[in-house]
């Protein structure tokens, strides 16, 4: 039997999963990110990769046909010809490309997913202005790197991490006005995710007991993936990521990108994926309570009825959809004594951003909200579903599979049996 590996790299930590030919999951591995400084990212994300490789156990490695790797939506570095980072990387929220936002709107068409603070294309420019630009050759998305290490080719990426570099999913191709940039840097090729791109580097083979023929696969993000785990396959289905942070997406006949609200459009076979990134999420409520906390409050909240507290739940300034402002204000006053209160007032307000995102999608050509699956650790909070189906006035419930790292699994199958 063969058998396929996905792996997911997040905001805390990586995971990985192996699956069979009936798609039906051997084993599921964890890594947790200890804390340290971005310039020491890389080297945490290659440990990640190795020690989870090494904790699935060598009569599955031995069988393994195809791998695929999902990261971090616009996570970037830049790299030398050997593909070693030469700066330390931009993690997808920092906004430090801001200062070229103005330049790139002279460049790129108007409201274009690149118009953002966040954008791989900003991120992009804001590098090309350091002294260590100088000795870079490769720009690189976190996805593309840790495949790289696998199989040792570099400058290959996928359409769903290169969207938000400019890439023009709909004509499969870099787009003029990108390239009258005359960006001194190879930007990646792009393949459609699940590609097969080469065997796995025969030392890495020998090292972890892979096969030699084992395939590494163009990757996709993080909440690309959790949505292909997640079942929802018709227009009108969507997923809420409910991780560190709020992802929302909403499968639609209709293609909708829009920067002055954050809103692009993934492109899934005939298809579109459309939705944006909140910054609210889980991060703001990890940081204002303890996991047991959660779970105990939660038990404590009255799901059906409303809290008339209203917040904009935020660990710093600025937010990308559906508000999209690198300016917006935290708000989480006023803070009544009670913790109960506070963290229903908190997931009522996260339920608001949720349902506004939806409804924006709606507004601007999306297929109507049918049914929302719930990926990432909020899906086991059964009062948080219970406020947002209130909310969102459709069906609500957990994913089939809640791990991304399931979802790229299957990315790595359907793409070495295509």
């Amino acid at each position: 039997m063969d058998f396929y590996l996905g792996i997911d790299f997040g905001t805390s930590g990586a995971r990985a999963i192996v699956v069979d030919d009936e798609a039906c999951i051997q084993i599921e591995v964890r890594y947790a990110f200890e804390d340290s400084l971005v310039c020491e990212m890389p080297d945490i994300w290659q440990k990640a990769l190795f020690e989870l490789l090494e904790q699935i156990p060598e009569e599955l490695r031995r069988e393994i046909r195809a791998i695929a790797i999902n990261g971090t939506s616009s996570t970037v570095l830049i790299c030398d010809a050997a593909g070693k980072p030469v700066d330390a990387p931009l993690l997808y929220n920092d906004a430090r490309g801001s200062s070229m936002l103005e330049q790139l709107k002279n460049l790129a068409p108007p409201n274009h997913n690149v118009l953002s603070a966040t954008s791989s294309l900003v991120k992009l420019l804001w590098m090309r202005q350091l002294p260590s630009f100088r000795k870079a050759k490769y720009f690189l998305h976190q996805a593309d790197w840790l495949a790289f290490i696998l199989h040792g080719c570099l400058g290959i990426s996928d359409y769903h991490n290169a969207l938000k570099l400019g890439y023009d999913v709909e004509q499969l191709k870099y787009p003029q006005w990108l390239e009258k940039m005359q960006i001194s840097i190879q930007l990646p090729k792009v393949l459609p995710p699940g590609t097969p791109i080469i065997e796995v580097r025969p030392e890495i083979a020998t090292k972890f007991g892979l096969r030699h023929d084992c395939q590494v696969c163009a990757g996709t993000t993080d909440s690309i993936a959790a949505f292909l785990a997640s079942g929802a396959k018709l227009p009108g289905e969507a997923v809420t990521s409910l991780g560190s942070t709020l992802v929302l997406k909403l499968l639609s006949h209709t293609r909708i990108e829009d920067a002055r609200y954050g809103i692009y459009s993934h492109r899934l076979g005939d298809l579109w994926l459309t939705g944006g990134a909140s910054n609210t999420g889980g991060a703001v409520l990890g940081k204002l309570f303890t996991g047991a906390e959660l779970e105990s409050l939660s038990r404590e909240i009255d799901g059906s009825k409303a809290s008339e507290l209203d917040y904009y739940p935020l660990l710093k300034v600025g937010d990308r959809f559906p508000i999209n402002d690198p300016n917006l204000p935290p708000r989480l006053e006023p803070r009544p004594d009670n913790p109960i209160k506070f963290l229903h007032g908190l997931l009522e307000s996260i339920a608001r951003i949720e349902t506004r995102g939806y409804e924006l999608l709606q507004k601007m050509g999306a297929d109507k909200l049918s049914r929302v699956y719930t990926a990432g650790g909020g899906a086991a909070n059964d009062t948080w579903t219970v406020i947002r189906a209130r909310h969102l006035q459709v069906p609500v419930g957990a994913s089939v599979y809640t791990e991304a790292a399931y979802g790229t699994a299957l990315l790595a199958m359907r793409g070495v049996e295509e």
